[in-house]
């Protein structure tokens, strides 16, 4: 009762309620996780950030590290910066794992840091991202900051139109020179690239798996296929009562930008992103050949 009445508050009031609300209800399931839920390894690092980009799967992600399960094996309590003074340029307690960071690699870097850390950045073919991008911003996010003049934006317009608007969007918010920053950033130990389509493809357990190694997070077979199947597409977009619900999720395909974009869409496209595709790995627009599950971006 108590959830859905936060829930209701995040989505129908004013913005400075809304981080508020949002902040008590993450605060209150630490509160419950604490005194519930035993820490059987505890992390060597002190902090863990999750870095990315909007259309990447970010609340699926959030909903994974905010799990009990792991918890339990990390003693790492989920953080979402934004919610806090601050923001996302305020430093991390320790003992947190920093969620749902918009930040480009230059920026991330000058955030302050509470001890060893390790960081992860999520990438996803930055034309499926300007896709995704216009349903999510035309359809079902939630009304929040400047979405709802978006949404009457892109209701008005044709769909061609809209995509048009939409990478306009994009470009301008810097997301498409946010994930060129950390696909040109100088290789290290403390990050690492991961690929939305490989963490939600086939080999999924496979590739969460080594993301959460690489973050000091090793959870035994059955339970991280418990975890996966507790935030599955199909239950993650029926929105259910799990923690870190997430109503307006969408799970388009790889390769999806093919059934939208014109030669007029893929024009503006690649006059506001250039070259990003084919930087992190994409075929280019004449190669059908999709990016192989695994496969590193070319510039890692």
């Amino acid at each position: 009762m108590i959830d859905r009445a936060v829930e209701f508050a995040k989505h129908n009031t004013p913005n400075s309620l809304r981080v508020a609300a949002r902040r008590a209800q993450m605060e209150a399931r630490n509160t419950r996780m604490r005194l519930t839920v035993p820490v059987v390894d505890r992390n060597e690092f002190d902090n863990v950030f999750h870095c990315t980009v909007r259309k990447t799967g970010s609340q699926w992600i959030k909903a994974l590290f905010s799990d009990p399960a792991v918890y339990r094996h990390s003693g790492l309590l989920p953080y979402d910066p934004r919610f806090y003074s601050g923001g996302v340029t305020a430093p991390v307690p320790a003992g947190r794992t920093g969620l749902a960071i918009f930040l480009s690699h230059r920026r991330f870097e000058a955030v302050p840091k509470a001890g060893t850390y390790r960081a992860f950045f999520v990438i996803r073919d930055p034309r499926d991202v300007v896709v995704s991008s216009y349903f999510s911003l035309r359809n079902s996010h939630a009304p929040m900051g400047d979405i709802p003049q978006a949404r009457k934006v892109l209701q008005e317009k044709p769909k061609k139109e809209g995509m048009l608007h939409v990478i306009e969007r994009l470009r301008d918010k810097k997301q498409f020179g946010q994930m060129r920053s950390w696909a040109t950033a100088p290789p290290a130990e403390t990050f690492r690239l991961f690929r939305y389509e490989d963490l939600t493809g086939e080999r999924q357990a496979e590739e969460v798996d080594r993301l959460l190694r690489h973050c000091g997070i090793t959870l035994p077979t059955p339970e991280l296929e418990a975890l996966l199947a507790r935030y599955s597409f199909t239950r993650m977009k029926k929105g259910g009562d799990a923690p870190g619900r997430i109503s307006h999720y969408r799970k388009g395909a790889a390769g999806d930008w093919r059934n939208h974009f014109d030669d007029d869409i893929y024009a503006a496209y690649l006059a506001a992103a250039g070259d990003l595709a084919e930087l992190l790995g994409y075929p280019t627009r004449d190669d059908p050949t999709e990016a192989r599950d695994g496969q590193e971006p070319a510039t890692r």
